[in-house]
């Protein structure tokens, strides 16, 4: 069978296909855990020859939204995440999704990677050298404070999501523990319903474009819900220890792929200008 003729992608192949169904997995375990598996997906999807950058983001967010709606419910059951904050904060975060889409329209992506690649590398450094930091939850604000604290976060992050992407679910899990004082399980579990949101709020933009690949992406949606069940299951096992060093490792990876953008997009052409 041509699986390529299937899908609508005339050069998909078996093996690419496979590798794209483990990197989904793997996708959705990481974003489960501690978020940022669109760093894994979403370059995989681009492998496939003949899939747009279009439709490489709107694939990768039908397939992200049942991964996320997935780890949501598990952590709901078992972490009881208190949704007076999170469900708030995920309809915020919506809107600043759309109005970062918006600013996506008009400004590129690349004038605001170095910002962030600076404000990874200072959140890598503060969890490090702080090993206690998301043990235990100490909550920081109280009252409406507490209420709009997270609804900023919330939108700030939101506006993110739109705009660039990878990573949304760390930057909400560092803005809960650091910010509000939550502990890494807690905030994961919170961080996991507001980036459905975020994810949902992208996908309807995507829809009515034309650009979602339904049957590849309701094929990576399986993979993705299973990679996020076992991903949440083992992260409320673990506990907040576990969730802090896998959190480490994506901020790390996360750092290398945005400097990586940053170099091929701001500094190199400013380089070759000199010259």
């Amino acid at each position: 069978m041509d699986i390529g003729s299937v899908l609508g992608l005339e050069q998909l192949t078996w093996g690419t296909l496979i590798l794209v169904i483990v990197a989904a997995f793997a996708a959705g375990w990481i974003d489960a855990v501690v978020g940022g598996g669109g760093l894994l997906q979403l370059p995989a999807l681009l492998l496939i020859p003949g899939m747009s950058p279009i439709q490489a983001l709107a694939t990768n967010k039908l397939a992200s939204v049942f991964g996320t709606a997935t780890s949501s419910v598990t952590y709901y059951r078992r972490a009881k995440p208190d949704i007076r904050t999170a469900l708030p904060m995920a309809v915020i975060a919506l809107v600043g999704s759309f109005g970062g889409a918006a600013v996506a329209t008009v400004l590129p992506a690349a004038a605001f990677k170095p910002i962030i690649v600076v404000a990874l590398l200072a959140v890598a450094l503060f969890t490090a050298f702080r090993p206690q930091m998301g043990a235990a939850t100490m909550l920081r604000f109280s009252g409406h404070r507490h209420h709009i604290m997270a609804g900023l976060s919330g939108l700030v992050i939101g506006f993110y999501d739109g705009l660039i992407g990878p990573g949304t679910g760390t930057f909400l899990v560092i803005s809960l523990v650091a910010l509000l004082g939550y502990d890494f399980l807690q905030a994961s579990a919170k961080a996991k319903i507001v980036n459905l949101a975020t994810n949902a709020g992208a996908l309807l933009l995507f829809i009515p474009h034309g650009a979602v690949l339904w049957l590849l992406g309701g094929i990576l949606a399986v993979a993705n819900v299973a990679g996020s069940y076992l991903g949440s299951r083992m992260a409320i096992s673990k506990g907040a220890r576990f969730i802090r060093v896998v959190f480490l490792a994506v901020v790390v990876v996360l750092i290398a792929k945005l400097g990586v953008d940053v170099w091929n997009e701001n500094i190199a052409p400013a380089l070759a200008a000199l010259r």
